[in-house]
């Protein structure tokens, strides 16, 4: 039988036995000296709870940023609707298209640990530049004299975007291995461990969730009612402050041998089956290359068996005397790149729904702006980006009851411990999209006829419709991404090979950048083509668009996403290794407790 993932190749030094060998890990973790860990010293919830603590702040930092971001450069820095969101996409889009960048630093030089604390430093030196950028006479931009706005300086411009684009190489460096590092104190060879792990990225995200409202509601309202300085300020504070409590737990922390450059690795094996396109690939497998396994104990890897799947990368493996010596790989390498390639088409129909999940920053946020944001009957008005906050309560409300309730009462009928699969938990989140979209669009189509039927469209005057109208799209995003957000990340960790753990890490957060990046694309192109025909669907006054229009057009968009992504979804196959403990997954409470039964009811002898 065709195994994908093979036993891990480190020795224990325990001579075999049972009670010696369970003292260490198993997957190869080891110290930050290179050395094999006690499992009851270093790693699981001890050492999370570092971790977990700092993702709580750099969320609160980032989001404290990204959250208001479309205001500031629209009210500030004074640009246009377009310019402003496309901006903000732009941005984003980078922030997660650098984890691509890190995930290879950290897999072939520094390691995710130090491949980390080198980008928190970087991310830390953006926002204090951001922070001075909103606190510094000079540079500041100057405000509006009546409806005169005079441009921002270069100077004042380039700090600013300066401190954004350093935050976003800074979150290269931290954002594709802090989740790997929390997953990496999980041991996948002891059931247990691995019991905690399918629960880990659900209370990870919970942990996302809180830092993200703390931005949305307080860090919002500093920066919109007290100052920019300290609404920035108080980010980068905590920021800092996390830096300090994850450097706390280094002595806890598992860590796990940087093992080469997984691009340099799929690149070869491409290119040597390509050159040996005309080579025959034997029957038996065991004929392909292979190093010992004692090759692999040495160097703390991982050794993989051949599958027949993507047959033609297999030619990489064989051993022919005619050929140059580089295009010879393992089958390890050869496998570890088909579990790579087999991504790729699950990553692709990410990109729209991570585009769908812009617009809560950018286009719903300036919808916000137009309407009438009292509560109650006092002074007190809240904050546009604050309705952001009920994306985020939704998913704290959610993703504890799909943990706790859901999985428990499903998985007793599909014996699976996720409950349902970790695709299939995408699926409904790609499909809760479709209708949050077409909810957005029919919203927006009832404040335009409110707009048009009083004459408001031509005046660009505020609304006197509550800002708790637009309250349904947010709560139905914060609904789709508790299932779709949280099984993407567990999708492309889980189903990378185990030495390119980053790399699958990056993956997932890629979807986001290219996904931000195809909205500033859309945008730009349905303004510029909608301008031209002389009914133009997103300009500055949004009384006077068709914002409706462009929410059904990304209706569309979604729903044809997701039946591509329903057809790749069922012919996906997981990797066995991800599979094949369900059933050891499922009885380790029960066998703990016979074992604990067996050793009550032995006699104790002196």
């Amino acid at each position: 039988m065709a195994v994908a993932e093979g036993s891990l190749a480190v020795e224990d030094g325990t001579g075999g036995k049972r009670g010696a060998a369970a003292e260490y890990t198993r997957d190869g973790s080891v110290d930050l000296r290179g050395n094999p860990v006690l499992r009851s010293k270093r790693g699981g919830w001890t050492a999370c709870s570092f971790i977990v603590v700092y993702e709580l702040f750099e969320r609160m930092a980032y989001y404290g940023i990204a959250s208001n971001l479309v205001i500031y450069l629209t009210e500030k820095l004074h640009q246009g609707t377009v310019e402003a969101s496309n901006n903000v996409t732009n941005w984003s889009g980078t922030v997660f298209l650098t984890p691509l960048l890190g995930a290879y630093v950290a897999d072939a030089y520094l390691g995710r640990y130090w491949t980390f604390v080198v980008g928190s430093a970087i991310y830390f030196m953006g926002m204090l530049l951001l922070t001075l950028s909103v606190t510094v006479e000079a540079l500041k931009p100057p405000s509006c004299d009546g409806k005169v706005c005079p441009p921002a300086s270069a100077l004042q411009v380039g700090v600013y975007f300066g401190g954004l684009y350093i935050i976003a190489f800074g979150n290269g460096g931290t954002k594709p291995n802090i989740s790997t590092i929390g997953a990496d104190q999980f041991d996948d060879f002891d059931p247990r461990e691995r019991s905690h792990k399918l629960s880990f990225f659900n209370w990870w995200m919970f942990t996302i969730f809180v830092g993200i409202l703390f931005s949305s509601t307080v860090l919002v309202y500093l920066q919109d009612n007290v100052s920019w300085s300290v609404g920035y300020g108080i980010p980068t504070l905590g920021l800092i402050a996390s830096i300090c409590i994850f450097l706390a737990g280094t002595p806890v922390y598992r860590h796990k041998v940087p093992q080469g450059s997984a691009f340099t690795r799929m690149g070869k094996v491409i290119a040597a089956a390509l050159r040996k396109w005309r080579v025959h690939v034997p029957a038996d497998a065991k004929e392909l290359h292979e190093l010992e396994l004692e090759a692999y104990t040495k160097k703390r890897k991982f050794r993989m068996d051949s599958t027949n799947a993507m047959g033609f990368l297999n030619k990489a493996a064989v051993n022919d005397p005619s050929s140059a010596k580089w295009s010879l790989c393992t089958v390890t390498q050869v496998e570890e790149t088909k579990q790579i390639v087999k991504l790729i088409p699950i990553l692709v129909t990410m990109f729209v729904p991570c585009t769908l999940i812009a617009q809560t920053n950018t286009l719903f946020v300036k919808q916000g702006t137009t309407m009438d944001r009292h509560m109650g009957p006092g002074t007190f008005q809240i904050p546009p980006a604050s309705l952001g906050a009920f994306v985020t309560l939704t998913m704290l409300i959610a993703v504890p009851l799909y943990d706790r309730v859901f999985v428990k009462a499903v998985r007793r009928y599909t014996r699976n411990p996720r409950g349902i699969s970790i695709l299939t938990r995408m699926g409904i989140g790609l499909a809760v999209q479709v209708l949050t979209m077409a909810t957005a669009s029919v919203i927006e189509s009832r404040r335009l006829s409110y707009a048009r039927s009083h004459g408001l469209d031509a005046t660009d005057a505020l609304l006197p419709l509550t800002i708790f109208m637009l309250l349904p799209q947010f709560v139905l995003m914060g609904l789709a991404d508790a299932f779709l957000v949280v099984g993407k990340i567990e999708f492309f960790y889980d189903q990378a090979p185990q030495s390119m753990k980053s790399l699958g890490t990056a993956l997932s957060l890629t979807a986001y950048g290219v996904g931000n990046v195809f909205s500033s694309f859309l945008l730009s192109l349905v303004s510029r083509v909608t301008r031209e025909r002389g009914n133009p669907w997103v300009t500055n006054n949004l009384n006077a668009s068709h914002l409706d229009y462009y929410y059904a057009f990304l209706t569309v968009l979604a729903a044809a996403n997701f039946m591509v992504f329903a057809a790749l979804a069922r012919r996906y196959r997981y990797r066995v290794e991800s599979t094949e403990t369900i059933d050891v997954d499922m009885d380790v409470k029960k066998v703990q407790r016979e074992a604990d039964e067996k050793i009550h009811s032995e006699p104790i002898v002196a």
